[in-house]
């Protein structure tokens, strides 16, 4: 049985990891960011799982990343400030968390000879595609505080393969949905404002694409990235292939939900600087398959209906404050 660590555990992308490491038989250490109610974040409801254990702590503190890497085969660091807004207002807690915390995660994993380690990107270091599909040579552009926290993070993680032969491989995720997600993602406030019966839904720019993948499908694709020799000193994209415009996902939400007489009320609040908004994004994910020979489980239709189903739930959705919007 490996043992892994999985930094940011507590979050959307991290708790379902954490589930399918041990249903894949895999001894689980999951970190969760340390607060004063003992809160563990989406693994609340999964500490009753077998081989798991829960830490609290943070990825800023190099000691804690020392003793926390120790004795392990693999870690998956998901453990990042994610939320795009919030970055135009504390940019710098973006760097100490996203480029220092990656660091010490890189630094531990080498004092502590880590066979594996997997490192979490995003597509929004693309920025706006300058040709589509996107592959791991386009151009890198930070178009906001957070896709520059990220592009920083992942020249660390890299420089410590080239520098110090750190077994390393770079996950770069396209936009990932599903159960448990943070409401100031699309497809969660769409989905929680119809459920809670308002006729005017407030979202941002509706024109702008994204290939979304399905949460399950990210984490199996992750979990082949950590385990594939070839991967090894790689930047690898997790996507379909398939992009969808804001507007088509809700026509489609609408018609899944069997809503009628609902209007888009554009919301001032939710709309980027004209320079920071990312107008199209469509993945290349022929290194994925070539080294993996990954193939996605979830079609999109699949995986909308498996999220509006769990948000549905009242005991699921009276998490969301469906009712405010949260940068």
């Amino acid at each position: 049985m490996k043992h892994v660590l999985v930094t940011g555990a507590d979050g959307f992308i991290g708790s379902h990891l954490v589930e399918h490491l041990i249903a894949k038989g895999y001894k689980v250490r999951a970190l969760t960011c340390y607060n004063s109610f003992n809160y563990w974040g989406w693994l609340e409801g999964l500490s009753h799982l077998p081989n798991l254990e829960i830490i609290s702590g943070d990825v800023r503190d190099p000691f804690l990343c020392d003793e926390i890497t120790k004795e392990i085969e693999i870690i998956f660091h998901l453990a990042a400030l994610i939320g795009i807004p919030y970055s135009y207002k504390a940019p710098q807690s973006y760097i100490e968390t996203n480029v220092n915390g990656t660091l010490n995660i890189c630094q531990a994993a080498l004092k502590n000879k880590v066979k594996r380690v997997m490192h979490t990107s995003t597509s929004e270091v693309y920025g706006t595609a300058l040709y589509v599909p996107i592959d791991e040579k386009h151009p890198l552009q930070p178009q906001s505080p957070y896709s520059a926290s990220k592009i920083g993070s992942d020249s660390i993680a890299m420089s410590f393969f080239h520098s110090f032969e750190l077994p390393l491989s770079i996950a770069r995720p396209f936009n990932t949905f599903g159960p448990r997600q943070s409401a100031r993602a699309v497809i969660p406030t769409m989905i929680s404002q119809l459920a809670s019966g308002r006729k005017k839904i407030q979202l941002g720019d509706v024109t702008t694409t994204r290939d979304f993948n399905y949460v399950l499908d990210t984490c199996r694709a992750m979990l082949a990235i950590a385990i594939s020799d070839q991967t090894i000193g790689q930047v690898i994209n997790i996507g379909t292939g398939v992009e969808h415009s804001i507007l088509d996902i809700y026509h489609q939400i609408i018609k899944i939900m069997k809503i009628e007489n609902v209007e888009i009320e554009r919301d001032s609040i939710r709309i980027r600087p004209p320079g920071s908004e990312v107008q199209r994004l469509l993945c290349n994910n022929d290194l994925l398959k070539k080294f993996t020979g990954f193939q996605s489980e979830f079609t999109f239709g699949k995986g909308l209906e498996e999220t509006i189903h769990w948000f549905l739930d009242p005991n699921n959705l009276k998490k969301y404050k469906n009712d405010q919007y949260h940068v």
